[in-house]
């Protein structure tokens, strides 16, 4: 545990350690997910299959966040430099309609809720699956090892079983009645009628099975093949309106990254339909006209700037950002150093501005899940990936494919149910996603890839740490546990651990504050440093994070064995 010091602002101390390596970096939101990538790193392999191991182990043992079913996104740096962005987000159905859910109010706060939480909770609530389907291409491209070894772990975990976390007892308790109406859900968290408890063995021989069959068949045996068959019966069976033919059909989308600077530094990520990285960048466009260092960490004044900037950058999100397939957006001039000049002079550091009028309503963010999972890997090439990915809410639609150990998502939740608004259901359509898989290049090499959970507050929370690391000169570690805030132009939800005395300032200034727990959730991430050769991992408080470090390496050429005589 360390504690940072400010000249002004707030204080805090680390809960957690970092880790340092020299031949690799695996961090996860799980210790075995972290495992499992250190594992391939051990074998030969590099930080595309430890990425896809991880998230593969993570499907096992974190399955309330992530699983094959559900979708995200890629951002992956190689060390020569080339850069590719994978958009994996889940689809609607080609069957789903405007009308398709039953809307219970037209006014808030229940405005997105539908008659028998029929975009949350079954069947009719699961979008068309994108995650399988790249974590297989970008092994494809890019990884060395085979892929029957890359999901062996996860195979490992799910058939031998792993032990219940603290964290996966209390989010299971708290959705306990929902797990409770699918019997394939409830078998595996809910065993002899009782939620898990910490400790206890969790073994998941189902879902071991479909793993062998992936392991077997890539990622064809869902998108058109035997087990796709299955989860289409169900869906048939059950109301829900994904067919073999979705799965068939669905594609991911291969990018360039959208990129931008900052101070020296190169910022990238996935471009719209994410909307995370175009709005980090607008942001620190428009940052870099202040003296974010002198005005200190966690202070009232450096506090109020990133609450007027956070203003700036959702008033547009609602304006300008959607699906690119129905949606122009002018990327950029978004993402132009020129807009962000004009936009500091909205910005009036002696008190709290309105919100910007004439935008859809902001709290129609509130349709995107707090819950994903984020994992960094690195190796020692500079290869960095940086991959955030979902199945939506907490154990997503709760259901689980019978026989198949499969969870489905909810990512129907994201639309509105209303019809003719911009983000209302369609067929084939994506929904906007603030998902913030970030890296960041220093003379032309990847330094940082730094990514975390938390829906729309996934991109305020990334942007705080690249400050935190920049301007400030926080360790990785400090900056992934640094205190957060959080606004769309309404209340500013700060963690309790920023100074009293910060909190009254910034009320003074006309800010109407909330005080949370957490904001967003268990952000991680690996720094690279070229000159030592080293690499540190870092993960935050906020959830199960662990980073993991590979050193050493092979016997030195000149060893020789000399036995005692």
């Amino acid at each position: 545990m360390t504690s940072w010091r400010a000249k002004a602002g707030t204080q805090f101390e680390t809960f957690k350690q970092e880790a340092v390596g020299s031949r690799g970096m695996v961090v996860t939101n799980h210790p075995l997910g972290s495992a499992a990538g250190i594992e391939m790193l051990a074998m030969g392999g590099n930080a595309i299959d430890a990425a896809i191991a991880a998230v593969f182990a993570l499907s096992v043992v974190e399955p309330m966040m992530v699983g094959p079913m559900g979708g995200g996104y890629i951002n992956l740096t190689k060390g020569g430099g080339d850069s590719v962005c994978i958009d994996n987000y889940t689809l609607a159905p080609s069957a789903a309609t405007p009308d398709m859910y039953q809307p219970v109010s037209d006014s808030w706060p229940d405005y997105l809720l539908t008659k028998g939480r029929e975009s949350q909770l079954g069947h009719k609530a699961v979008g068309t699956p994108g995650n399988l389907k790249a974590w297989d291409e970008v092994h494809a491209a890019h990884g060395v090892l085979d892929w029957a070894t890359i999901i062996g772990p996860a195979i490992r975990y799910a058939r031998s079983g792993f032990r219940a976390t603290e964290y996966l007892c209390r989010l299971a308790n708290d959705h306990a009645a929902d797990i409770a109406l699918f019997s394939a859900t409830a078998e595996i968290f809910q065993p002899k009628g009782r939620t898990v408890s910490p400790g206890d063995l969790i073994v998941r021989g189902d879902y071991a099975e479909t793993l062998e069959a992936i392991a077997a068949e890539r990622s064809g045996v869902i998108y058109g093949g035997a087990i796709g068959q299955i989860v289409a019966d169900d869906m048939a069976a059950n109301g829900g309106l994904i067919t073999l033919d979705d799965l068939v059909d669905y594609s991911t989308i291969h990018n360039d990254p959208v990129t931008g600077t900052y101070r020296g530094h190169q910022i990238s990520g996935p471009p719209p339909g994410n909307s995370g990285i175009t709005l980090i960048i607008e942001m620190l466009n428009i940052l870099e006209g202040f003296d974010v260092a002198g005005l200190g960490f966690g202070s009232v004044d450096g506090s109020h700037l990133l609450i007027e900037v956070l203003k700036i950058a959702f008033a547009d999100r609602f304006a300008y950002l959607g699906d690119p397939a129905t949606v122009d957006i002018p990327l950029a001039w978004l993402t132009s150093e020129d807009y962000g000049v004009s936009r500091r002079a909205d910005i009036d550091m002696t008190t709290a501005s309105a919100a910007v009028a004439g935008q859809q309503p902001t709290e129609s963010s509130h349709t995107e899940s707090s819950y994903t999972t984020h994992l960094t890997t690195a190796d020692a090439e500079g290869n960095i990936v940086s991959m955030t990915q979902t199945i939506n809410e907490l154990f997503g639609s709760k259901v689980t494919v019978p026989g198949t150990g499969l969870m489905l998502n909810n990512t129907q939740a994201m639309f509105d149910p209303h019809p003719g608004q911009p983000n209302s259901v369609a067929p084939s359509k994506r929904v906007v996603s603030s998902m913030a898989p970030t890296i960041v290049s220093k003379d032309g090499r990847p330094w940082l890839g730094i990514g975390t959970p938390g829906g729309v507050r996934i991109f305020p929370s990334v942007l705080q740490a690249l400050l935190n690391v920049i301007d400030h000169g926080m360790t990785l570690q400090e900056a992934v546990e640094a205190p957060r805030l959080w606004t769309q132009g309404q209340t500013v939800e700060v963690e309790a651990s920023f100074d009293d005395e910060v909190r009254h300032g910034l009320s003074a200034l006309g800010h109407d504050l909330a005080v949370v727990t957490n904001v967003a959730g268990g952000m991680n991430g690996v720094a690279i440093d070229h000159e030592s050769g080293t690499m540190t991992g870092a993960a935050c408080w906020r959830a199960d994070g662990s980073p993991a470090a590979l050193a050493g390496g092979l016997a030195n050429a000149e060893a020789r064995f000399n036995p005692l005589i």
